[in-house]
């Protein structure tokens, strides 16, 4: 399945998480640390959470989706250097206070969903 027809074919749900991933990024670029010890208490945590939401959801004698397996473990990193970067610097839940952010994020979201639209226009022509 080519990028075009995937972006066109997501539904709310998987939707909603790709917006979630592109508001990660732009708070990220906006909070970028690049001390080691972030990234590295965020992998741990990632494999540490991971392998016990692997064990929770998954059904004896089924394979997992690679997929399902891989954001098993990129919901914990995600979380835990997003908490981490923004620490101390004013948020109010993960919403941050200053314009710069808080425009980048919208603007990520609004991105993501521009792609999809885009991409389903493209598919029914």
């Amino acid at each position: 399945m080519g990028p075009i027809r995937y972006f066109a074919a997501l539904r709310p749900p998987k939707l909603v998480l790709w917006c979630y991933l592109a508001w990660y990024f732009a708070v990220v670029a906006c909070y970028f640390d690049p001390s080691p010890a972030i990234w590295l208490s965020a992998l741990g945590i990632s494999g540490l959470i991971g392998i016990a939401l692997i064990f929770a959801t998954g059904v004896p004698g089924q394979r997992m989706d690679p997929w399902t397996k891989f954001r098993l473990f990129l919901f914990p990193f995600c979380v835990s250097s997003y908490s981490t970067l923004i620490k101390g610097k004013g948020f109010i839940l993960l919403f941050p206070t200053q314009a710069k952010p808080l425009v980048a994020g919208i603007a990520a979201c609004a991105g993501m969903l521009l792609v999809h639209f885009i991409c389903r226009t493209l598919r029914r022509a």
